[in-house]
């Protein structure tokens, strides 16, 4: 019987064709076994995997600020895997993980019997984490044809391999340290550090079920973008723990009850804590990596090496320095804008309108290519969707380029560096108000002109050259006829001319029409000397106005300047990076303090400038520091503001931290409408004030905070133990109404 059904024509074509399909399949399956849809690796290649791994930015304690990556990627070993995530991934994505080599075969069969022939979605799938592992390391591509066929066979091949290359726990690390969280994360530790703030030996229960949740979809369940979703998809991960016994059912309910909450960290180039810092610190490194090479000569990558960079940042101290500045840029800009009303230039003002969008950089594209000026104007007048920065929240708006740089335009900026004045370590750093708009560094890069702030190199000059603290000098103006009568004048136009002040008491109220008398007294080659001492490379104007900060300077260079005055006269070079390491911790290179060997001035001559610079807090013009912000530290420093108060500044010396801050428009033709707005006393110092008063909240800063400074010596006390001002008597008075006109002597 069995023999005639054989024997008949269909019979021979169904064996036929069933062999021809076998066949195939056999030929298929060989031809992906030996690499003809694409190599597989092989037991030594898997044997040394590499990944690209992250570069971590850390402050001075460790905490990580920042990375540089493709892919944002740290790889842990086993043991810093808490238990319960490595129960929550099992339970989950692979419950017979530790019974099958690599290919789950019972999973497979559940899956084509129960998943393809009944269409049971529930029955879960047939992927092993070992094969997940596979395409976290390899990829897949697209073929023409079976794509899917030929990536899940690689993958079963190259699972197998890895299962007898490395054991279960050595697994479960790689595929911790590979598998893709939502956001572009690579790695638990990245994910925990990213979504919670913390690294992942610390990650509670809920935690991790919400981590692991999120691999089913890393879209669809990031916590960040969907909250509740995501909740939702943790308690089933819970649940697969209570069903395959790794945790109780009360603990499994009582964690559902707990609401998921994220501590979001943004690691990205534009966002996050220290975005400016992290930028200048990419810079740097990169000069450094350009002197030290790998052992065998080849070139560190910054972005995939997982290099290990130690700053000198305080995390918790830019954390609040950031806040302080937003909460106080907040609000004068608002004033700001109010000052103005109808009349603002960035509205009202055509010329100025024009100049900025040459300055575009899209302008100076169209130009290269040939444009006319009337097809660049329509070019930029073309609307569309743009976000636009606002400090009540970001807005989407339909408008042009040209729109978009008349919104710019408005906006105050500011730039603030705190560094330790003995050692030159960067301790804050804040170039500007939020990075992804306003790209320019204000530590870094600018140089605008430091008004008041250059004084006390004026009078450190003058003290230093034989000047005695308690010499008088008239606030009387006076016309250089040898300067094109040039005529300095005071802030204050209520400035009593009859009246004579110390150095003290002229430095603290900042009065100009002394500080361009003690240059002329001192001469200026000693002042710029007496400068460049102070580690200061800025070209110098060498004119009588030097003495009221017309020159430029950046904020790095001041702070190291100012440094001097608590540091015994030494001046210092502020520095980001102490050390840089390899992924494994192998020292690349290591940094010590740049601090001037030499003294720039004597110990007499420190002690005099730091009380006068204590007199500008206590009575001059940074009083608010005590009145309005209350502060009763160890603080000396001085304000600045410069002409047509296009800029603001304060500069905050405290036994262990020296600050400076400046504030003003980007564009140099925008100052701020009146004096009292625009003073640095109102727009630079309430950022170091809302900062010092976080600080003395917090014990973390009590070394700074609470530090003193030490005492003078008696023949400083002496020496300016004088009256801090007198007027001028009846006779000097009656034949001196008169404006006075003398020569400048410039020697």
């Amino acid at each position: 019987m069995i023999k005639k059904i054989v024997q008949k024509r269909w019979t021979k074509w169904l064996l036929f064709t069933i062999g021809g399909l076998i066949l195939i399949c056999v030929c298929f399956y060989a031809s992906i076994y030996f690499g003809f849809w694409g190599k597989l690796p092989n037991k030594e290649e898997l044997s040394s995997l590499k990944q690209a791994e992250a570069t971590q930015v850390l402050d001075k304690d460790g905490h990580l600020i920042g990375k540089y990556y493709i892919y944002d990627r740290q790889p842990i070993t086993y043991e810093e895997l808490p238990q319960h995530l490595i129960d929550a991934l099992v339970a989950t994505e692979d419950a017979r993980f530790y019974e099958h080599d690599g290919v789950d075969n019972k999973s497979l069969l559940r899956v084509f019997f129960k998943t393809i022939l009944l269409q049971d979605k529930s029955s879960g799938g047939g992927s092993t984490i070992t094969l997940q592992l596979a395409k976290n390391l390899f990829g897949r591509k697209k073929y023409t044809i079976f794509s899917t066929v030929i990536n899940k066979l690689k993958e079963s091949f190259v699972a197998k391999r890895i299962e007898e290359i490395y054991s279960k726990q050595e697994i479960i690390t790689l595929y911790f340290n590979t598998v893709p969280f939502p956001d572009n994360t690579y790695g638990i530790e990245s994910a925990s550090q990213k979504f919670f703030n913390k690294p992942t030996h610390q990650l509670t229960l809920s935690e991790s079920a919400t981590l692991i949740g999120s691999l089913k979809a890393n879209h669809s369940y990031n916590p960040r973008l969907f909250p509740e979703r995501s909740q939702l998809r943790r308690d089933v991960v819970l649940q697969q723990m209570t069903k395959y016994n790794y945790i109780s059912s009360n603990r499994s309910n009582q964690t559902m009850s707990q609401p998921i909450k994220i501590d979001y960290q943004h690691f990205n180039h534009d966002l996050g804590l220290a975005p400016y810092f992290r930028e200048e610190v990419k810079k740097e490194l990169a000069k450094i990596l350009e002197k030290h090479k790998k052992p065998d000569s080849s070139i560190y990558d910054i972005y995939n090496d997982g290099l290990i960079v130690y700053t000198t940042m305080d995390y918790k101290m830019q954390s609040l320095a950031e806040d302080a500045m937003k909460e106080h840029m907040q609000i004068l800009q608002s004033n700001y804008e109010k000052s103005y009303g109808s009349s603002a230039p960035w509205k009202n003002n055509k010329k100025l309108a024009e100049n900025a969008i040459k300055n575009l950089k899209i302008y100076k594209t169209y130009k290269e290519q040939g444009l006319t000026e009337k097809q660049i104007t329509d070019s930029l007048s073309i609307k569309k969707d743009i976000e636009l920065f606002e400090w009540n929240g970001n807005i989407t708006k339909k408008i042009s380029s040209v729109d978009s740089l008349q919104h710019y335009l408005k906006f105050l900026n500011t730039g603030m560096i705190a560094i330790d004045p003995k050692t030159g370590a960067v301790r804050t750093y804040l170039g500007g108000i939020d990075y992804r708009y306003f790209k320019y560094d204000h530590v870094s890069q600018s140089e605008r002109q430091v008004g008041s702030t250059f004084k006390p190199f004026v009078y450190t000059a003058a003290i230093e050259n034989g000047m005695k603290p308690c010499t008088y000098f008239s606030a009387k103006e006076i016309t250089y006829t040898n300067l094109k009568n040039w005529t300095p004048k005071n802030a204050s136009e209520e400035e009593d001319p009859y009246l004579n002040f110390t150095l003290e008491k002229a430095l603290s109220t900042s009065v100009n029409t002394i500080a361009v008398k003690v240059l002329n007294e001192v001469g200026i080659p000693k002042v710029v000397e007496q400068v460049k001492k102070l580690g200061i490379t800025a070209s110098l104007s060498e004119d009588p106005a030097m003495a009221l900060g017309t020159d430029g300077i950046k904020l790095k260079e001041l702070s190291g300047a100012y440094a001097s005055y608590v540091n015994q006269g030494k001046s210092v070079k502020p520095y980001y990076i102490s050390r840089v390491e390899d992924k494994n911790g192998n020292l690349i290179a290591s940094f010590e303090p740049e601090v001037s060997e030499i003294p720039a001035y004597n110990e007499y001559t420190r002690q005099v400038l730091l009380e006068m610079m204590k007199s500008t807090i206590d009575e001059g013009t940074a009083t608010r520091l005590r009145t309005s912000y209350k502060l009763e530290n160890a603080i000396a420093g001085k304000t600045g503001t410069t002409q047509d108060n296009k800029d603001g500044w304060f500069v905050a010396i405290t036994p262990n931290l020296v600050s400076i801050t400046w504030v003003g428009n980007d564009n140099y033709n925008i100052g701020f409408k009146t004096t009292a707005l625009g003073q640095g006393a109102n727009t630079a110092l309430p950022i170091f004030a809302k900062l010092y008063q976080k600080m003395n909240q917090d014990p973390i800063f009590d070394p700074i905070t609470k530090s003193k400074f030490e005492e003078i010596s008696e023949e400083v006390l002496k020496d300016i133990d004088c009256k801090p001002e007198k007027r001028d008597n009846f006779l000097k008075r009656l034949f001196g109404k008169k404006k006075k006109k003398k020569k400048f002597r410039k020697a």
